[in-house]
């Protein structure tokens, strides 16, 4: 029985390492996978997920996802998922319930002000399995905040949604974001 993943993490945990790996595994074994992802998240190319540490595939759009044939598909895998729509949620849902293919779904659960973006919304309330990737702080503690950061300092307001990599934010735990400490982030100080 397919189930929908949502797995999520501060930015930095190896998300689309790990969404890479997956559809690896799965084409290891001869599987046809789908990968996707907004067409909003561009910072790597159009048709490209890439993650920090080099591991990269070719992907399609979540947007063209009623245009797809899914005849063949053994998974569907989303990067970004947090950029995606409450609709485009609702597709997945239907994809795993009507045509019993698991969809894994990686993203952001927050964004920078600690708020919840629309698709992890959604994919908190719909999916079957929520799965934390977790990583560190400056201080060693779990990251579980995207802070924004402009002139070494963080930002508290502005629009939810500007790319960026690690010029623009940096995971911290809780505390640190609250304080405002960011400790010797060497990205963060040119």
């Amino acid at each position: 029985m397919a189930k929908l993943y949502f797995r999520y993490g501060a930015m930095g945990s190896s998300k689309t390492a790990n969404a890479v790996m997956v559809q690896y595994n799965y084409k290891e074994r001869g599987r046809q996978v789908l990968m996707l992802k907004p067409k909003l998240e561009n910072r790597d190319g159009e048709r490209i997920v890439r993650s920090r540490c080099g591991l990269e595939a070719q992907c399609r759009f979540a947007e063209e996802l009623d245009e797809i044939d899914l005849h063949g598909i053994a998974c569907v895998i989303v990067d970004e998922a947090h950029f995606l729509t409450r609709d485009q949620v609702r597709r997945l849902v239907d994809i795993v319930d009507d045509y019993d293919i698991p969809v894994i779904c990686y993203g952001l659960r927050t964004d920078f002000r600690g708020e919840l973006f629309e698709g992890s919304r959604e994919l908190l309330c719909w999916a079957d399995t929520i799965e934390e990737i977790k990583t560190v702080c400056w201080c060693g503690r779990k990251a579980t905040f995207n802070a924004r950061i402009h002139d070494g300092k963080i930002v508290r307001e502005g629009a939810q949604i500007m790319l960026g990599g690690n010029s623009s934010y940096i995971s911290l735990c809780r505390r640190h974001w609250k304080s405002g400490e960011l400790g010797d982030a060497p990205n963060l100080n040119a």
